[in-house]
């Protein structure tokens, strides 16, 4: 049997958004299920909450809402917090992808995450 996990959209309106209710979906309220990009993915990868067993899935309802919050403003905010901390050598980079995001081209948050889902596990993600 497959386990499904439920993603209101309506309520992701930020990436700190996002972490918290997919913890919650998965492990229950203040539930962790990773907080940045790289812990995401390796939960993703199962040990989490995710099932190691059997087959899993998040159904990301009305992700059209968080497509648009996620989008190239969310993206610019969550650049700029990377930025201030990025090592110097990484600056120069995280720059230009700001710029890019401030400008409203280039992946989105939004983006990110898909592609996290695609990376990791290909088939659990269902946007509705």
């Amino acid at each position: 049997m497959t386990e499904t996990y439920v993603l209101d959209g309506t309520v992701i309106t930020s990436l700190e958004d996002f972490w918290r209710v997919i913890g919650e979906a998965v492990n229950g309220p203040g539930g962790y299920f990773g907080r940045n990009l790289d812990a995401f993915a390796d939960c993703l990868s199962g040990g989490f909450g995710t099932p190691d067993d059997r087959d899993f899935v998040f159904e990301w309802r009305d992700h059209g809402t968080s497509r648009a919050c996620l989008g190239h403003a969310e993206t610019a905010r969550q650049l700029e917090i990377r930025l201030a901390r990025s090592h110097p050598s990484n600056r120069a980079a995280v720059a230009a992808e700001l710029a890019e995001a401030r400008a409203g081209r280039g992946p989105t948050v939004f983006d990110w995450l898909l592609d996290i889902f695609e990376q990791r596990a290909p088939n659990a993600l269902r946007l509705l």
